[in-house]
């Protein structure tokens, strides 16, 4: 019999709840075999990530991990600092992007890593790694993500059924998601409503974007944006900036634009994809790419499989 792969996954808890996307892709790694523990990172900045590496130390020695997968930067740079086990470090998109002490601390530990997995090319480019690496972006749930009747989710919402709603991608108050630009493209529109995206849950999120008409991101930049990929597979329109991996994910699909950071041409766009008034066809774009969550974690199982050398 096969010998599974232990692998330990390192990453933050600092938001108060380990992000869903590492959650599902850990789930699905082991409906493939893969034996999994979490070290959870608790402190912020440089110095609370290092209060952790003790403790890490003791669960290395414990769980004895064929490998270790770090999400993000910081985490990473706490994994590498051991050298006994090697570690993988996937790079999300703020830890890359963002100037100064975060793309320093990625860099290094890049350095360090025996491997490192992007979730999208531009921050390979951005980086420039020394060692091997792929990109690989974040699964979608197409279990989770799915259609269902626009007047239906509504009423499930108790939401407007006559009203044009277009979903913004997050929160209002959060500053890379460039509400401004949001609000100043949908004023001239009239007779719309932009719902913020906040206080919702897995599932009503879900439930949105089979509600709303368009899903509009403005976001200054982005690693992946997931949300998009989500809309896609709901069938939800979608307006976009171009950050991220969002031309490269959207391709030709009709009823998805992708516009500057001018609020008259977000305007036009999301003029455009209203006058559409239809569901696109962008689960079967999420299938041709390969980003279901099941496609996703075979990717990464193999990534395993050749840094350890398994058959």
């Amino acid at each position: 019999m096969e010998q599974k792969s232990k692998i330990l996954i390192v990453c933050s808890c600092n938001a108060g709840y380990v992000a869903p996307f590492i959650i599902e892709q850990v789930d699905s790694l082991k409906k493939l075999g893969v034996e999994i523990d979490f070290f959870i990172i608790k402190g912020k900045g440089l110095f609370g990530y290092l209060k952790n590496f003790p403790s890490m130390l003791r669960k290395i020695k414990s769980y004895r991990p064929d490998l270790i997968h770090a999400h993000c930067g910081f985490p990473g740079m706490l994994a590498v600092l051991q050298r006994k086990i090697p570690v993988i470090i996937t790079f999300h998109g703020g830890d890359v992007n963002e100037k100064g002490r975060n793309r320093t601390i990625s860099k290094l530990a890049e350095r360090l890593a025996v491997f490192s997995i992007f979730v999208n090319p531009k921050l390979a480019a951005i980086l420039k790694p020394r060692n091997s690496y792929d990109v690989i972006s974040c699964g979608v749930d197409l279990s989770k993500n799915f259609f269902l009747d626009k007047r239906e989710a509504r009423i499930k919402l108790g939401l407007d059924l006559h009203k044009r709603l277009i979903l913004f991608s997050s929160r209002f108050t959060r500053d890379v998601k460039n509400y401004p630009l949001a609000k100043s493209a949908v004023e001239p529109i009239g007779d719309v409503e932009l719902i913020e995206m906040k206080g919702y849950s897995r599932y009503e999120v879900t439930l949105l974007m089979n509600a709303c008409d368009v899903l509009l991101v403005t976001s200054k930049h982005e690693s992946g944006p997931l949300v998009v990929k989500e809309a896609m597979a709901c069938g939800c329109p979608i307006v976009s900036t171009d950050v991220g991996d969002v031309r490269a994910i959207i391709g030709k699909t009709e009823g998805c634009f992708i516009t500057s950071f001018e609020p008259t041409d977000v305007s036009q766009k999301l003029s455009l994809a209203l006058a559409l008034d239809k569901r696109i066809n962008g689960r079967e774009r999420i299938i041709e790419l390969g980003l279901s969550l099941e496609r996703v974690a075979e990717k990464i199982n193999l990534v395993y499989r050749q840094v350890l050398k398994v058959k």
